[in-house]
């Protein structure tokens, strides 16, 4: 027991265990309290400083101090800068103090880590939000008012809060946590098979991979035009375009007399009577024994 003085005399105290006092029982009651929303997730000159911030440059903000690297290829990490940042908004519009700031980012942070750490099911994490409500919100017995960091009307708008943009959506964010799609999405590979083309010395352009204003000035060959050809001929002398036509105008059976040219066509006669002939004797031939084999099938019958 320990006695308290008062002006009228002494009067027994309460009842406190051996070895401590009112004030331990304080402080230690204080320190209980300044554990449940601890540590915090933004500090208050981070606060301070997105709070002169319009919305591109919170996200930013909340980008650098989270600091993400992915936001354009990890799906997670998106979700989760849009969480923050809406939720911060959120709490711009409801004009809360710095403190009140801290406590509410940290409670959203708080949330995310009983759900993807603890695995916290939708009712536990209900049932952990009364609670700490309970703690930060006004204290019916209006003893701990120094505690207080919502006062009911805002402890009843974080609820409201955190009701359509966590718990309606929890299974969302379980599957964002706890799925593998991610890692699929990423890591799948498709295999195409390019038909190269039938000529020239250089694929297209398109499996190239290169623009095609650059494939036509330095790649591909360009066709030989008309007027090139034409300035060809008009390069060549007069002296070889009148050869050539000389030596098309001559006549090709110069230096053969007339008996050259019947035995010529005396001997080609010759061999294609010949050969004329001699198939005509293989097809009588082999009608002939046509013949005689079905006189020998009529004799012996």
């Amino acid at each position: 027991m320990s006695v308290g003085t008062t002006p009228g005399g002494t009067t027994p105290a309460a009842t406190t265990p051996a070895g401590t006092t009112p004030e331990s029982e304080r402080d230690a009651e204080f320190q209980e309290h300044e554990m449940i929303l601890s540590p915090d997730f933004l500090s208050a000159a981070q606060i301070t400083e997105m709070l002169t911030e319009d919305i591109d440059g919170v996200q930013q903000k909340l980008k650098t101090f989270l600091n993400f690297k992915n936001l354009h290829t990890c799906l997670k990490e998106a979700i989760l800068l849009d969480y923050y940042v809406s939720g911060f908004l959120w709490a711009r519009g409801m004009e809360f103090s710095v403190l009140q700031y801290s406590k509410f980012m940290t409670l959203l942070d708080m949330l995310l880590h009983n759900l993807r750490t603890l695995h916290m099911s939708l009712e536990d994490s209900i049932k952990w939000l009364g609670e700490v409500m309970a703690e930060t919100g006004p204290s019916p017995s209006q003893k701990n008012e120094e505690w207080n960091v919502f006062n009911t009307k805002q402890a009843n708008a974080v609820i409201d809060y955190l009701k359509i943009s966590l718990f309606q959506h929890y299974k969302l964010y379980e599957f964002l946590f706890y799925s593998t799609r991610e890692e699929i999405v990423i890591g799948t590979e498709q295999v195409l098979e390019v038909v190269k083309p039938s000529g020239g010395l250089f694929p297209d352009p398109l499996e190239e991979g290169i623009s095609f204003d650059i494939y036509s000035t330095f790649i591909e060959t360009p066709p030989k035009l008309d007027t090139e050809m034409k300035g060809l001929d008009q390069e060549q002398g007069p002296e070889e375009s009148q050869s050539e036509a000389n030596t098309s105008a001559e006549d090709p059976l110069v230096g053969f007399t007339i008996k050259d040219i019947k035995a010529v066509l005396d001997q080609v006669t010759d061999d294609i009577v010949i050969g004329i002939q001699t198939k005509i004797n293989e097809k009588l031939q082999i009608q002939e024994e046509a013949f005689n084999a079905r006189i020998e099938k009529l004799k012996k019958a």
